[in-house]
């Protein structure tokens, strides 16, 4: 056993960094909601978009409780990435589901 948490606390600062990485992929599609293809916002799911956010703050705060940082931090992130998708659509569409 002692093997297995050595294993896991050095997997730890990898999955922090995958935690970053992972809502970062959301930047190419915010740009394109604000920027290149506004136009296509209605074609976006309001109700998806708030769905992942209340997730990641779920997530989050369940990964802050357990003092687990990859949790936290990643899906800290990713609901400010989620909520800038859900600002994005409803600006855009008034509000559409």
């Amino acid at each position: 056993m002692p093997r297995l948490k050595r294993l896991a606390s050095a997997f730890e600062p990898f999955m922090l960094l995958m935690g970053i990485v992972g809502p970062l992929a959301t930047l190419p599609q915010l740009f394109k909601l604000f920027f290149s293809h506004t136009e296509h916002a209605l074609g976006l799911s309001l109700t998806t978009w708030v769905l992942y956010a209340l997730l990641a703050a779920l997530w989050a705060v369940y990964g802050f409780v357990h003092k687990n940082p990859p949790i936290w931090v990643g899906n800290s992130l990713g609901f400010l990435m989620d909520m800038a998708m859900v600002i994005g659509i409803f600006w855009h569409t008034g509000g559409t589901f």
